[in-house]
């Protein structure tokens, strides 16, 4: 086999990438990166999509030159129409990237550059450190804005559920087992204070990457007379009261990427949430249950059963649930090593971000469609809620209203249970000789516990399933989602 021969080929010249563009960096190199290096590097393939935000930091750091008189106002003019023109490009899908310039912030400045001479300066008291922070804090606060309107989707539709079927009482259960018995509207607001927390959280990440860190510099600022605070108030990073908000550390600001890894712990718990709530309709809507069906438009068949229906939407979330808990981990490695400030490491905090996004607010649409389709079946819902086994708690109690301590009267109805198994007859069909026999404190009218609207008419303290308690929940968030 032939040896490949170890003389390098000749690189380009400094002032080149490769490609006959401009190096932002090239004034201190003999010779330009090689293109396998290009290839390696590049991040426009997935970070293109920080094209608007980019833009939007870079007019509000052009108007703030010029509010500093670094460039003029015909100068700020240019630099502004010029990345209107871009982005409407971008939106055209006219705008043709090059990966040769890296990112998204070199193509967007080589273009501008083609427009306008006062291009050259817009770099003026920046770094892309801070530049890409900056865009990055502005995704975020509009990507928390998406989710939470998506969100909103999937609590609407948990709630007209649960209004629908506030009379329709299942089985509870814990460990897989039946427990006692519930509303299906008790059973689908735990979904939505699950979720309702959810929106809390990106409501808080957003707020966390509410700080400006442009004039951060690559690492110490500038010494050039900027205004941050001008910037940060074009750019809209000021909070509930008006106040403008800068990151208050030049360093922080560039290597920080709490606001990274809040974002993820947030898709990955909501993940998870809808992971949950799909494996409880994938239950529901087996023959074994039978207590709801599911929608055909998110189900699918067999290649070879022909009875099939596949709960396969509902499958692909709980799958999904696992890839957002997996770009959680890889950030959490990425950056527990690093040493302050930046590394190009962190180039890599991007794709698990942009796809935690995409994933999670394409899952919970399709959650809230899978949902607004649920037919509840009614019937079988009640057959498994007649079951008297859900009711031996009530049981307890009934004992414990008689005088008896609770563990006893645990132990005496365990008794009782028992006993129906063996007689292999309901635990409410018990004879009063044997019942009275094992639960001597049993009153007259034992058997009226035995009854689904009486057990749950007695439970309207708060969060309880009790009816009334249900409409009330079922109306406070309606009103929230109004």
């Amino acid at each position: 086999m032939a040896k490949a021969s170890p003389k390098s080929k000749k690189r380009p010249a400094s002032s080149s990438s490769g490609t006959g563009q401009h190096v932002t960096w090239g004034g201190r190199f003999g010779a330009g990166p090689a293109a396998l290096m290009l290839q390696f590097s590049e991040s426009v393939s997935f970070d293109q999509r920080l094209a608007p935000f980019d833009i939007l930091g870079s007019q509000a750091h052009a108007r703030m030159l010029a509010h500093v008189k670094l460039i003029s106002k015909a100068e700020c003019d240019a630099i502004v129409h010029g990345l209107d023109d871009i982005l409407a490009e971008i939106q055209k899908g006219a705008f043709k990237w090059d990966t040769s310039l890296e990112d998204v912030h070199m193509n967007i400045e080589h273009a501008l550059r083609s427009r306008t001479p006062a291009a050259a300066k817009l770099h003026t008291a920046r770094s892309r450190n801070d530049q890409v922070a900056t865009a990055m804090r502005l995704w975020f606060k509009w990507a928390c804005a998406q989710l939470y309107i998506v969100l909103g989707d999937v609590l609407q539709t948990l709630v007209v559920q649960a209004e629908a079927n506030q009379n329709v009482v299942l089985p509870g259960y814990t460990h897989l087992q039946r427990a006692q018995p519930v509303s299906v509207a008790h059973h689908l607001l735990a979904y939505v204070e699950m979720f309702g927390r959810d929106r809390l959280r990106f409501i808080d990440v957003a707020d966390h990457a509410n700080w400006c860190p442009l004039g951060s510099g690559a690492i110490a600022g500038t010494t050039l007379p900027i205004d941050r605070e001008f910037t940060a108030r074009q750019l809209g990073f000021v909070d509930t009261h008006g106040n403008v908000r800068v990151t208050p550390n030049s360093m922080d600001a560039v290597a920080d990427r709490d606001v990274f890894v809040e974002f993820l712990a947030a898709a990955a718990l909501c993940g998870a949430h809808a992971s949950r709530v799909a494996e409880d309709l994938i239950l529901w809507s087996s023959a074994e249950f039978r207590f709801a069906a599911l929608p055909e438009a998110f189900t699918t068949g067999s290649s070879l059963m022909p009875q099939k229906k596949n709960p396969d939407a509902l499958e692909l979330l709980r799958g999904k649930s696992a890839r957002l808990q997996g770009h959680l981990q890889t950030l959490l490695t990425l950056i527990k090593g690093l040493p302050l400030t930046y590394n190009r490491d962190l180039q890599e905090d991007k794709p698990p971000v942009f796809d935690a996004f995409d994933q999670l607010s394409l899952g919970l649409t399709v959650l809230a469609r899978v949902i607004e389709g649920l037919e509840v079946n009614t019937a079988a819902c009640a057959a498994a809620a007649s079951d008297p086994l859900l009711l031996a708690t009530d049981l307890a109690d009934h004992l414990v209203l008689q005088g008896l301590p609770f563990r006893d009267a645990h132990h005496a109805v365990g008794a009782l249970v028992a006993r129906a198994e063996k007689l292999q007859i309901p635990l409410d069909k018990l004879s009063d000789a044997d019942a009275r026999a094992l639960a001597p404190k049993l009153g007259k009218n034992w058997r009226e516990v035995f009854n689904t609207t009486r057990a749950l008419a007695a439970r309207e303290r708060a969060g309880m399933p009790g009816p009334k308690q249900v409409a009330a929940q079922i109306a406070r968030w309606k009103k929230v989602l109004a």
